[in-house]
């Protein structure tokens, strides 16, 4: 649950995340991921560790904020996997895994039509641009504006980003006047410091009656 609606204050655009919010759980690709490379997620998670120890950041971030490609990514963890151990490209697995949430879609359409200014701010990877886009063909028909982590050098929950999107959707719109939708609690807490109203997306019947509650409707 969101903090509570500002009393007497209209809220006046949305912030919407990709990932696990317009999608099916990104947890059930990350698994076919490891699954795919046969390498237990335990051994992912290690060799992301020791790949952020050696380089000062998380390999992860530091693909979302387009500083490393893909291949470089998949380099790092081999390294670190050790043992000759091969890993299948991360993007290929994750997207054959990954499917639309037509309801949660609908709802950020309705919200477009609605009047309410509209942005979409996902953390996501250079290279898989066409691919995410291509599973989302009316993305410029619902939203106004689309900020990717990985042409901007900064990633949620780094309040740059979220100043960024603010600054895009222009026409006077504020923090205070955003409600944000995430699946991440970090990324909601984040937004919240900064005065939006943040819904964590659990389904899209949960989000609809937050937001809404969150714009007044309710």
């Amino acid at each position: 649950m969101g903090p509570p609606r500002a009393r007497g204050r209209v809220r006046k655009a949305i912030i919407c995340d990709f990932g696990g919010v317009l999608t099916t759980p990104l947890g059930n690709s990350f698994a076919a991921w490891s699954r795919e490379s046969g390498i237990p997620l335990e051994d992912l998670g290690a060799a992301m560790a020791s790949a952020t120890e050696r380089h000062g950041e998380h390999p992860l971030f530091m693909l979302e904020k387009g500083l490393i490609d893909q291949d470089e990514f998949t380099r790092r963890m081999e390294l670190e996997l050790g043992d000759g151990r091969r890993l299948d490209t991360m993007g290929d697995v994750l997207f054959r895994y990954l499917e639309r949430d037509a309801e949660m879609i609908g709802y950020m359409r309705e919200l477009r039509d609605r009047g309410l200014r509209t942005a979409l701010l996902t953390n996501n990877v250079r290279e898989w641009e066409p691919v995410w886009r291509a599973m989302l063909p009316e993305i410029d028909e619902i939203f106004e504006v689309v900020v990717d982590s990985a042409f901007v050098g900064m990633r949620k929950p780094e309040p740059e980003i979220y100043a960024l999107t603010v600054d895009r959707l222009g026409g006077g719109i504020e923090p205070a006047d955003c409600v944000f939708v995430d699946d991440m609690s970090v990324n909601c807490d984040a937004a919240g410091r900064l005065g939006m109203t943040a819904v964590v997306f659990e389904s899209a019947a949960q989000a609809r009656v937050e937001v809404e509650a969150a714009l007044g409707r309710l």
